[in-house]
This record gives C-alpha cells, structure tokens and sequence, in this order.
C-alpha cells in the first residue's frame, strides 16, 4: 500500500495542479521482492513527468490514458527490497 501511495499521490497532485475534473484508478500492478523487508521501508517514485503528459493528452482529446509508474523500495541501509509497478488510467471527466 505504501507503494501505490507514492505513485497515487503524485498522480493526485498534478490532477489538483491541472484545475481539470479528472479521474483516476490503478489498472493494474505488478511487484518485484528482490530481498527480505525488515525495519523502516521507504518507497520513492520518480516518474511525474508521465503523469503531466498524460493529464495533456487527456485534456486535449478527451480520451483516457494509461501509464505505468515505479515505485522502488528500500530499507534503512539503503538497500533495494522491491520494485512495485503501477499502472494509472486517467480520464478527463
């Protein structure tokens, strides 16, 4: 959850930032566990750029869009224990 929650929030603010009616829903995701997560976990996304293009193309045509957002997470050493994928479908209402 604390993953969806990095990609979700982005996507929430640029629709905030847009001033447009836009909906949002994940589509679907997928995860990678690359290591066994023990203590404080921290999940970064750094994909907003995709989520600006989208929000565009929406508003221009008024077709949805579908995109995919990496969320990476790592433990208090800094170390990767996972890879979460999430793919976001938006809408112009």
């Amino acid at each position: 959850m604390a993953a969806e929650l990095t990609t979700g929030a982005l996507v929430m603010g640029y629709i905030q930032q847009s001033g447009k009616k836009i909906s949002m829903l994940v589509a679907n995701n997928k995860g990678n566990f690359s290591k066994k997560a023990t203590g404080r976990i921290v999940f970064v996304c750094n994909d907003g750029h995709l989520i600006k293009e989208a929000i565009e193309k929406t508003i221009a045509t008024g077709e949805g869009q579908t995109f995919w957002m990496k969320s990476i997470g790592t433990n208090e050493e800094g170390i990767q224990v996972s890879e979460m994928d999430f793919e976001w479908s938006i809408r112009a209402k």
